[in-house]
């Protein structure tokens, strides 16, 4: 009788995988004892005073979460686009297996780097008049067909097709797919719009998912 390799490898229910997960995160030494500095995204203060937020930079990010009882001796919160150095220890929340690190300290070092660059930019279009008053358009009231510029794969459509069914399903909805983060999204952005502008539509959305400066 022949046998393949994967015979022998054992079969975990979802659980026990995250629990080996977690084990192996929490045998680290680094991990249990660690600084972080990087830039806060999607902040959140929650009924109860915990913090939720996100550590980046470039490159990467962490879930981060610091639990009232710590947060209580921070004396002044963070906010998005804070550059600040973190302690803390890694772990994973078993129930959504997320690795999460919480948080017991947090010292602020200034702005940060992605958000002086957004802010940067805001500046320059605000300058630019792309936000003036007059260069907005009134909209339609009851538009026929609204084009849609987004991802095919992404919630944000879905949840602009199952909103619109629900309160106006006599509208008709075109998409053009792209994609809306990395370097390659404004110019398929770009050629997006510009495919809908050949239709006759009441109404474009270009649309993408979240609510952070992340790309």
């Amino acid at each position: 009788m022949q046998h393949s390799l994967f015979d022998l490898a054992p079969t975990l229910t979802v659980a026990q995988l995250v629990k080996q997960i977690k084990n192996v995160v929490e045998g680290d030494d680094l991990l249990r004892d660690v600084w972080v500095r990087g830039e806060v995204s999607n902040f959140t203060q929650s009924a109860a005073g915990h913090l939720y937020f996100t550590l980046k930079d470039r490159d990467a990010g962490i879930r981060c979460v610091m639990w009232r009882s710590d947060a209580a001796r921070v004396f002044r919160l963070p906010a998005n686009g804070n550059a600040i150095e973190v302690h803390g220890k890694v772990s994973l929340y078993e129930t959504r297996g997320d690795l999460q690190l919480y948080v017991d300290e947090i010292k602020l070092t200034g702005a940060g780097a992605l958000w002086q660059e957004f802010e940067r930019l805001r500046a320059r279009l605000d300058a630019e008049g792309l936000f003036a008053a007059e260069r907005k358009r009134a909209l339609p009231q009851f538009p026929r067909v609204i084009g849609v510029v987004t991802s095919r794969d992404g919630a944000v459509f879905h949840d602009i097709c199952n909103i619109t069914r629900r309160r106006y399903p006599l509208v008709e909805i075109l998409l053009a797919p792209t994609l809306v983060q990395g370097n390659a999204a404004p110019p398929q952005i770009v050629r997006a719009i510009e495919t809908l502008n050949r239709f006759e539509i009441d109404l474009l959305i270009v649309a993408r998912g979240g609510g952070s400066i992340e790309t």
